[in-house]
């Protein structure tokens, strides 16, 4: 029985050519590392750096940014979620948005969310949520890729110079003048939380 299965597999290796013998799997290239550089403008904390090895995100670099993201009125730290980098990160990359990003807030804490009227069940109060200060005219290009990620919520506060981007359930809010049309919603929770703290930015 041995000698019928040797005598079978020879042809096939004749088939296939010297080639087949050969033949070495390539190895994958490493994902390459996502690099990401911020500042809070309301206490000028940084990050810049590689947040994710191209696989899973970086814990040390995590708590740093969630020290970075800290709440600007009372210090806490909250570790944010990674998911909500992730989006910001997706967007800056797609919008061409390169160097420093300027971030107005990140988490919040109860007292704060407060102060500036938000809902209770913002996005900030978890750490998944951060408010993008954009050069007016990278704001369209950058709310654009937002929205045509597909994922969390995306404010667009184009008087004020903003977009809300967050890790929570798929929803948007807000509009680009000559640009993305959005539906506004004056209702929405997040939409009154979100213009309320730039107008706290503002004074």
């Amino acid at each position: 029985m041995r000698r019928r299965t040797l005598f079978l597999a020879a042809p096939v290796a004749l088939a296939l050519g010297p080639r087949a013998a050969l033949a070495v799997p390539r190895r994958q290239p490493p994902p390459a590392p996502r690099r990401l550089a911020l500042r809070h403008a309301a206490t000028g904390e940084r990050f810049s750096g590689p947040w994710h090895d191209g696989r899973t995100p970086d814990p040390k670099a995590m708590a740093d940014l969630s020290r970075v993201l800290a709440d600007s009125r009372t210090g806490d730290v909250m570790p944010f979620d990674p998911l909500a980098i992730e989006v910001l990160w997706e967007v800056a990359r797609r919008s061409g948005l390169a160097g420093e990003l300027t971030i107005l807030s990140g988490y919040r804490t109860p007292q704060t969310n407060l102060a500036v009227r938000g809902a209770g069940d913002s996005q900030h109060l978890r750490a998944g949520a951060l408010d993008v200060l954009v050069a007016s005219e990278r704001l369209a290009g950058f709310a654009e890729q937002a929205l045509k990620l597909g994922r969390g919520g995306v404010g667009i506060y184009a008087q004020r110079g903003f977009v809300h981007l967050d890790s929570g359930p798929l929803r948007q809010w807000g509009d680009v003048p000559g640009g993305v049309a959005v539906a506004r919603a004056p209702a929405d929770p997040l939409a009154r939380m979100a213009e309320a703290w730039a107008q706290t930015r503002t004074r």
